[in-house]
C-alpha cells in the first residue's frame, strides 16, 4: 500500500514539473507558439535556397516574426513566402526583405531592413524589394574560374 502512495506522489511531481516546463517554454522563449498580436506580409524571390517554414524573420538580429508558408508564383515562376511580424513594428514601403545565414554552416532566416519612406507597408500587403540567399558555392566557383582565367 504504501509503494502506491509514493508512486501516485511521484507521479504527481513530474506532472506538475511538465506542467511547468510547458508554461515557461510557452512564455519566456523564443517558440512559435506564442503569436501574441501579429500581422502578415509576403514577398517574392528568385530563390529560397534553406529557407523553412517557421524560421525567424529578423530585424537588425532580432526575432520579429515567423515564416508561414512558402509556394510557387506561377507568374513569373517565382517563389513567394509569407510570414508574420509583431504589430508593433510598422515597415516603410522601401523595406528589404533578404534570406541572410546564421554563419557559415547556420540555417536561413528572413531579414527585413527598413528604408526610410513616410509611407507604410499595410497588413497583407507585399515587401516589393528582395534579396534571395548568398550562394556560396558559385561564388567559390566563380572565384577559382577568374583566379585560374587571370593566370
Amino acid at each position: 500500500m504504501r509503494r502506491n502512495i509514493v508512486e501516485t506522489v511521484m507521479g504527481g511531481v513530474v506532472l506538475i514539473v511538465a506542467g511547468l516546463f510547458l508554461f515557461f517554454a510557452y512564455n519566456y522563449t523564443g517558440s512559435n507558439l506564442r503569436v501574441g498580436d501579429r500581422y502578415e506580409l509576403w514577398g517574392r524571390f528568385d530563390r529560397v535556397d534553406g529557407l523553412q517554414m517557421g524560421s525567424d524573420v529578423k530585424i537588425g538580429g532580432i526575432t520579429v516574426g515567423t515564416v508561414l508558408e512558402q509556394t510557387l508564383d506561377l507568374d513569373g515562376y517565382l517563389a513567394r513566402v509569407r510570414w508574420n511580424v509583431d504589430s508593433d513594428v510598422r515597415l516603410t514601403s522601401d523595406t528589404v526583405a533578404e534570406i541572410a545565414s546564421d554563419g557559415l554552416l547556420g540555417g536561413k532566416y528572413l531579414s527585413l531592413v527598413p528604408g526610410g519612406e513616410d509611407s507604410y507597408i499595410e497588413p497583407g500587403g507585399e515587401v516589393e524589394f528582395t534579396q534571395p540567399p548568398v550562394d556560396l558555392l558559385q561564388l567559390l566557383g566563380q572565384m577559382l574560374f577568374d583566379r585560374a582565367t587571370a593566370e
